[in-house]
This record gives C-alpha cells, sequence and structure tokens, in this order.
C-alpha cells in the first residue's frame, strides 16, 4: 500500500481530485441543512491548522459525528467549488476519522477558501493563490 503524504492547510489549491491528506482541529460548526429533495444534511464547519484554516463540508452522519475541538484525519479529500463556493471535503471516495481531541496548535487566518486563485504563469493548469503570483 503506497504512503500517503500530510499536507498542510497553508498549501491547499483547488483541484478536481481526491488528493488530499490532512490533519486539522474542528474549530467551529456551523447549522446543520437538508440540501434537496433526498433530504441530504450537509453543514459548514471551519477547521485549522498551524499553518492556516479552510471551510470544510461535512455529509450526513459526519454532521452529528464531528464537534468543534475534535482533531480530524481526513484521508483523499478535494477542495474545490461546490455551489459557488471553495470548500475542503471528503467527498465520495475520501474519509473522515476523529483522532483526537483539543490538544493541537492551530491558526483561524488566512482561510484558504477565502482566497483568490489564478492559473500559474509556468503552469497555467495549475492554480495558486493570488497573493503568491510573482510579479513580473
Amino acid at each position: 500500500m503506497p504512503k500517503q503524504s500530510w499536507m498542510k492547510l497553508k498549501d491547499l489549491t483547488p483541484a478536481a481530485s481526491n488528493s488530499i491528506n490532512a490533519t486539522v482541529i474542528l474549530v467551529e460548526k456551523g447549522n446543520t441543512i437538508e440540501e434537496d429533495k433526498e433530504k441530504t444534511k450537509t453543514c459548514v464547519a471551519l477547521v485549522a491548522d498551524e499553518t492556516a484554516c479552510v471551510n470544510f463540508q461535512m455529509w450526513g452522519d459526519e454532521c452529528e459525528a464531528f464537534q468543534p475541538g475534535d482533531i480530524i484525519r481526513i484521508s483523499k479529500g478535494i477542495f474545490s467549488r461546490h455551489k459557488n463556493k471553495l470548500l475542503l471535503r471528503a467527498g465520495k471516495r475520501g474519509s473522515v476519522e476523529k483522532v483526537g481531541e483539543f490538544t493541537m496548535l492551530f491558526v483561524e487566518s488566512p482561510n484558504m477558501s477565502e482566497m483568490r486563485y489564478m492559473p500559474d504563469a509556468n503552469q497555467p493548469s495549475k492554480l495558486v493563490p493570488e497573493s503568491q503570483l510573482t510579479k513580473p
């Protein structure tokens, strides 16, 4: 089995692939809502590590399973637009599990979900935060 590489939140960039493995603390959790005709439950939480924070979307049972202060491990997550918002989520191919409580250093800024991303001049298919673009 190949070894998973773990990512810091400051290194997130939007991509349509399930390649994000991160350990984060759940800082705050929004209300659970029912999204569609099938009554799919979702909620958005703020998660963080020592480098940045990001909005994290939880689905179904995840909404009740995790509470502020929980340390969670996201495996094969995806950071992409959902309903015109940049969100980190486990998606159908990923997973989320609680691995601890309360004992993790974190920051609440920058919020990677609020960054503007632009194509990298050297690799146009790769997006980078606008603040990291090099000026000519």
